[in-house]
């Protein structure tokens, strides 16, 4: 069984916004829609789990009366890595492979969903990322350049992040004090090797006002 927690509990700081990120309209639409329409349709996605903001979970409940594979909606902790694991536990018990996906990625489409799980066919864990395409510095504390590391090695990591579903689950019980700003990271961390997987470079997160704007276009019908 093949289920997906979609991380929603971001309430948009630097998105400036007066409700959470995820409930974001846009062309009419809440942002954390597009993502989901993906899932409900995708044949091999069996459930979904959404994390929610506590205290807005029933905005999030009415939105989840649309799609038949939302099986439970589910309050976020305070980090990224609470709410992932809040999502863990309300899988259900036959879940063999998880998706962890931002709701706050509206572009993610099937093609990138079946060459996420056409990887766990054979790694234990995967990511979709794209490679870099600008020059990245690493720097100190001072921002004084330290390194320039090769351009080729370098990808910028994307959602869905998918799993076996005991390799994430022990991650998430071994995690450090040190926050994790994916579950990549946490997999990484235990010792098991993740494949990297072809992205896309539409597949962008919604973090500032300006990406609103970006999204906006983008979800425009060309002519």
């Amino acid at each position: 069984m093949i289920e997906v927690i979609i991380v929603a509990a971001g309430l948009g700081t630097r998105l400036k916004t007066k409700v959470p990120k995820a409930l974001v309209l846009l062309n009419g639409e809440p942002l954390i829609s597009y993502s989901l329409k993906v899932f409900e349709k995708h044949p091999a996605i069996n459930g979904v789990v959404v994390v929610a903001p506590q205290g807005h979970l029933a905005n999030f409940i009415k939105i989840s009366r649309s799609f038949k594979k939302i099986r439970s909606i589910v309050a976020g902790g305070a980090l990224r890595s609470d709410s992932v694991k809040s999502g863990l536990q309300a899988l259900a018990n036959q879940t063999k492979i998880v998706l962890v996906h931002d709701a706050a990625r509206p572009f993610v489409d099937r093609a990138m969903i079946d060459r996420l799980l056409a990887a766990l066919k054979k790694d234990k864990a995967a990511i979709l990322g794209v490679p870099v395409k600008c020059t990245v510095k690493r720097v100190d504390a001072h921002l004084t350049i330290k390194q320039t590391p090769p351009r080729n090695l370098l990808w910028e990591a994307q959602t869905p992040q998918g799993f076996r579903y005991d390799v994430l689950l022990e991650a998430h019980a071994k995690k450090s004090k040190q926050e994790a700003t994916d579950d990549a990271f946490l997999v990484e961390n235990c010792g098991v090797k993740v494949k990297m997987v072809m992205g896309d470079y539409r597949n962008i997160k919604v973090t500032t006002p300006e990406d609103i704007v970006l999204v906006k276009q983008l979800l425009k019908p060309s002519s």
